[in-house]
């Protein structure tokens, strides 16, 4: 058997193990409680109230906060571990239904999930440990690091635009409904799946601005060489906040990110694993 027969036969065992695909299940759910937790993280800031960091990293420290808080941080973490490894399979041998460059653009997108997904696990981990600075600081110390070096602002600008597609890529991605076809829609209810069609727009678009603000904030930031200004969600969230109507426009943000906590919980039941 050739090597890549061999990794192919592998990650077809992984993919249709049980304990797998129920971790994968209840990796949703716990991502769908982290991104409720952002939501009201969100919330705060547009009525100016003090708050965690405005991004994952300061929802798991709210949960972490909370009664069982630092057991639930773990449990999320373990839930998220599967769905990386689950993402890795789909990356290596998966998206079978697919063709050509359709196949291959499934696959390149299963494997920036296993990325986020591992970087969200981890997050937790260091979360549950007490270890290290949130998220925005540690975003902050790598884009300083990052601009004193040679040529280093053109790398924090490049990957400030490549946050900016990404956002506009997560807007395009739901508001074409492109979720639906990782979904088992046969076995919904019309009332479930009218809930799960709206709730993905919504979230994905929600989402999708949140991430677009923060890529062009960090692309100012290299530009103006302001290492504070690149600390991805959170500086977006405040920044949108400071604007014209910034409270409501932030408050519909923060709706929209519940509304993909609660596709989240759609997809622990619904997702194909």
């Amino acid at each position: 058997m050739s090597v890549t027969r061999h990794a192919e036969a592998t990650a077809a065992r992984a993919a249709h193990s049980d304990v797998l695909k129920n971790l994968a299940r209840a990796g949703f759910v716990g991502y769908g409680i982290v991104h409720l937790l952002f939501a009201w993280l969100a919330l705060q800031i547009a009525f100016g109230r003090p708050a965690n960091e405005g991004d994952q990293s300061g929802a798991l420290l709210t949960l972490a906060a909370q009664p069982l808080g630092r057991f639930l941080v773990i449990a999320i973490a373990v839930g998220l571990v599967a769905m990386a490894i689950w993402q890795a399979v789909e990356a290596a041998t998966g998206h079978r239904e697919d063709r050509g460059a359709e196949r291959a653009a499934e696959r390149v997108a299963s494997a920036g999930r296993t990325l986020v997904y591992l970087w969200f696990a981890w997050t937790a981990y260091q979360v549950f440990d007490h270890a290290g600075p949130s998220s925005a600081e540690k975003q902050q110390a790598l884009s300083e690091r990052l601009m004193s070096a040679s040529g280093g602002r053109w790398l924090v600008g490049a990957v400030g635009v490549g946050l900016a597609a990404l956002g506009i890529g997560l807007v395009v991605y739901g508001v074409l409904k492109r979720f639906e076809k990782h979904l088992e829609t046969g076995r919904m209810s019309p009332s479930v799946r009218t809930l799960s069609r709206r709730s993905g727009i919504a979230g994905y678009a929600a989402k999708g601005v949140s991430y677009g603000i923060a890529g062009l904030l960090v692309v100012v930031a290299a530009a103006r060489y302001e290492p504070n200004k690149a600390r991805g969600l959170d500086t977006a969230l405040h920044t949108l906040r400071e604007q014209s109507y910034g409270a409501i426009l932030l408050t519909l943000v923060a709706l929209g990110i519940a509304a993909f906590a609660l596709f989240c919980f759609v997809q622990a039941r619904y997702r194909r694993v």
